[in-house]
């Protein structure tokens, strides 16, 4: 009888011990948008804390037509997928490290960036022809940009599915890092209608894809544009404070006293440490 009552003491003393204990979801993060979500700095000028390697991070990085492996994750590297400058890093790389050292544990993330693409159709100079829209009529008439069609939006969810399915524990959906618009400056009237819409659908998509309703409240973190930017648009500025006005699930991160390369358009190793700071401090009020 004692050594029954010396179980059941142990059991009531361990049990909530055990609850409080269970494994949390593995974190996922998000990531979207044009080169300076891709990154354009040399790899060179990366700083020493983070040249020293990843231990948690894992990614999916895809590219408008360009994709790795089918769902498939890799340690953490920086690096991107236009020719010529496939050694270069943004601000991303300083928000994982970030995280890296907040959390202390494996998370993933699956990013799509594809340099000088837009939302609108209207604006012929996005890249290959490839657009992020969400518009119906668009999305009906074409495919995912990884199977030869033109959407990038539909490329980008369909990583997103192939990578979650491919997670073995459990996980959560902490954000979305979307940087873009550059690339709508010719269409700028339309940017809060269309960026909007992305947003929606990609929300949508993910409770959908989860059955997990509280995706359609996804947190989105969003930088605007260095001053000096030779393709900043006020009125996509605008847009993006509009969105966070009527969205309290969506942040905007002020980039403007930001330097940027000589090409006046990307942000400098200067430019990128700061503006991944500044995401990552917003994301941390979120987590």
């Amino acid at each position: 009888m004692r050594n029954k009552l010396y179980i059941l003491f142990l059991f009531c003393v361990f049990l909530p011990l055990c609850a409080v204990a269970k494994k949390k979801p593995v974190a996922v993060i998000l990531t979207a948008g044009q080169s300076n979500a891709d990154g354009r700095v040399p790899l060179a000028e990366l700083p020493e804390e983070m040249n020293t390697g990843y231990k948690y991070c894992m990614w999916s990085y895809g590219s408008g037509d360009f994709e790795t492996a089918t769902g498939e994750f890799s340690q953490y590297s920086p690096r991107v997928a236009k020719p010529g400058i496939e050694e270069s890093w943004g601000f991303d790389a300083v928000v994982y490290k970030r995280l890296e050292d907040l959390w202390q544990r494996p998370f993933y993330v699956i990013k799509h960036t594809d340099g000088g693409t837009a939302i609108d159709p209207s604006c012929k100079s996005s890249t290959h022809g490839l657009y992020w829209s969400a518009d119906p009529e668009f999305l009906d008439s074409t495919t995912s940009a990884s199977h030869g069609g033109k959407s990038l939006l539909r490329a980008f969810e369909q990583q997103i599915d192939d990578c979650l399915g491919n997670i073995q524990d459990d996980y959560e959906i902490k954000v979305l890092i979307w940087h873009q618009g550059e690339s709508d400056q010719k269409a700028a009237e339309r940017y809060y209608g269309n960026l909007k819409a992305v947003i929606k659908h990609i929300r949508e998509h993910l409770v959908e894809k989860t059955g997990k309703r509280r995706y359609r409240k996804l947190p989105v973190v969003c930088g605007t544009y260095a001053r000096g930017s030779r393709m900043r648009s006020q009125q996509v500025v605008d847009a993006l404070y509009q969105l966070q006005k009527e969205d309290k699930n969506f942040h905007v991160v002020d980039a403007e006293d930001l330097p940027l390369l000589k090409d006046k358009l990307h942000f400098n190793a200067e430019g990128a440490m700061k503006l991944g700071e500044r995401v990552f401090e917003v994301i941390k009020t979120i987590e």
